[in-house]
């Protein structure tokens, strides 16, 4: 079963030339392989199915071709000696998986694969529930691991070296993060997800998991879900050279550019104290550049990440 880790994840302070104090919980530095908010989102998950002792368990989940979920879930079914099934977009992926670092990864951890067509994809329910039948006594687990019992998880994310901040921020895919700290958040702390994907109904789904609206969704998708502009590239890069800190180009890169953007406007009042939660994710890096290189285009450079 998943163990609180025996870490005490550092909070780090980006120094910063305006009138506001900028830290980073270095939530990646969790676990080497099961990074950051995956750990967590898995946490109640894994545990409260493997409480129940089933024979042969079998862990089952939904991603794309570079998701940080599958490779989280991958690894965890290693390291735990569980089989694990992975439900992957895009069925043009099924004789070119062993192009991708991230697939490639989940496999030698064991994981097998199931490729579904984009538009049966999108239809997660159905697939699930066809799932549930053909597999009774498997987790199966959301997209992006989001559900109730990943909400509860995010609240280890939340301790005494985050109570005293004025603001909490965090990137948001399918919502599971930024709704636990929204639940567990301090009454006088405001919470603020930075949108990586185009989807109107997220606000409506955080406030469903958190139970409160103490929270403000930001869209920070510049140009897409899982896009990558030159100007991200340059933003990241840039960011690594100058404080040391790793970033990745589809959830926090694109949050601490858009939260940079939000300080320079003056978004925040003077003297706040500004947390962002670093949720991993850095094995994506690999898969980007080389696309990127593919396109003869800046690679994101590798900088210090711990």
């Amino acid at each position: 079963m998943l163990k609180i880790p025996d870490i005490k994840v550092p909070v780090v302070e980006i120094p910063f030339r305006k009138n506001i104090r900028l830290f980073i919980k270095r939530e990646d530095l969790i676990h080497p392989e099961i990074s950051g908010n995956k750990y967590w989102k898995l946490f109640h998950n894994v545990n409260n199915y493997l409480a129940e002792n089933p024979q042969n368990p079998l862990l089952m989940t939904f991603g794309g071709a570079y998701s940080n979920h599958i490779a989280a879930l991958s690894a965890l079914g290693k390291i735990h000696n569980i089989k694990t099934v992975g439900i992957i977009r895009g069925n043009e992926l099924e004789y070119r998986w062993k192009e991708n670092p991230t697939l490639r990864f989940a496999s030698e951890n064991g994981m097998h694969f199931c490729f579904v067509s984009r538009e049966d994809y999108r239809d997660k329910d159905a697939l699930s529930e066809k799932l549930k039948n053909e597999f009774p006594k498997a987790l199966i687990i959301p997209e992006g691991g989001t559900n109730l019992a990943a909400v509860e998880g995010i609240r280890n994310m939340l301790n005494s070296d985050t109570q005293d901040f004025d603001y909490l921020c965090a990137a948001v895919g399918t919502g599971g993060t930024v709704a636990g700290i929204s639940k567990f958040a301090e009454n006088h702390q405001k919470v603020i997800g930075f949108k990586v994907v185009d989807d109107d109904s997220l606000h409506s789904r955080v406030s469903e998991l958190s139970g409160k609206e103490n929270f403000t969704l930001i869209d920070a998708h510049f140009g897409g879900y899982g896009k990558i502009s030159d100007e991200n590239i340059a933003f990241i890069n840039a960011f690594s050279r100058e404080f040391g800190l790793q970033l990745e180009p589809v959830y926090t890169g694109k949050m601490m550019r858009k939260l940079f953007q939000l300080v320079e406007e003056g978004y925040f009042p003077q003297n706040s104290k500004v947390l962002a939660f670093h949720t991993g994710g850095l094995q994506g890096i690999a898969g980007a550049n080389e696309m990127l290189k593919k396109q003869n285009r800046a690679v994101i450079e590798k900088g210090v990440s711990s």
